[in-house]
């Protein structure tokens, strides 16, 4: 998804350790509260206060001994429209779809961190991201890109040497891509302010996350509200 430029306020991360830090007295951690997680023993979740919110908290998990304990958090930011349930996402209207998904690769405009043994494509001159509804190669990278995906309609990748320098696929409407309901959601880099759609996050975050990957772990990442109808909870 085009990153834009929009002034954000980030949310300070300690506004929402009762829903993204693990679970202080009686209380599991977030996790362990939530509908599916993958089947992995890796997880990243992203939370935004309200669907409104353009900022909220990452924060990556490890499956350990039975228990869910966090490896990191940053602050994150979100779509300039806020999030919207993923099933029901319009393409174009720049809200960051919630769920539970997979991370099909990692890429980026700079070479992968020290310790990365996640799938990492290094971004090309001729590297695209299809999002033109009229392609075969709707919502897939394309070296170079095809004839019937319009360059109007898709990113040139290294285009976005701050955002693209690293970034995981989220794999929103990826494995049976519906038209028409978006295409090219990451978790990258941050710009100067909210995405277009994407959930992003500072830079050494992204480089810590994507050393601690780890593919046969299966991991996943879950995006959702604090409460409401698209809480996290649900996912």
């Amino acid at each position: 998804m085009r990153p834009r430029v929009v002034a954000v306020t980030v949310v300070c991360a300690s506004l929402l350790l009762l829903g993204a830090a693990p679970g202080a007295g009686d209380h599991p951690p977030l996790p362990a509260r939530m509908a599916g997680t993958g089947g992995g023993t890796q997880l990243i979740t992203a939370v935004a206060p309200e669907a409104g919110a353009t900022a909220g908290t990452l924060t990556w998990w490890d499956l350990r001994d039975g228990r869910w304990t966090p490896a990191g958090s940053t602050p994150a930011r979100f779509g300039a429209n806020g999030l919207v349930e993923g099933a029901s996402r319009r393409q174009g209207t720049n809200t960051t779809p919630t769920g539970l998904y997979g991370l099909p690769f990692a890429f980026g405009v700079r070479a992968a961190p020290r310790g990365t043994s996640y799938p990492y494509r290094p971004v090309r001159q001729d590297s695209w991201w299809c999002q033109d509804n009229a392609s075969r190669a709707y919502n897939r990278w394309t070296e170079p890109r095809p004839a019937d995906c319009r360059a109007t309609e898709s990113e040139r990748l290294v285009a976005y040497r701050t955002q693209y320098a690293h970034a995981l696929v989220i794999g929103f409407n990826y494995d049976k891509p519906v038209r028409g309901r978006g295409a090219g959601i990451f978790l990258h880099v941050n710009g100067r302010g909210a995405t277009a759609g994407c959930v992003s996050a500072p830079v050494e975050a992204i480089r810590r996350m994507l050393a601690w990957v780890r593919p046969q772990q299966r991991p996943h990442i879950a995006i959702g509200t604090a409460a409401g109808p698209t809480a996290i909870t649900r996912y």
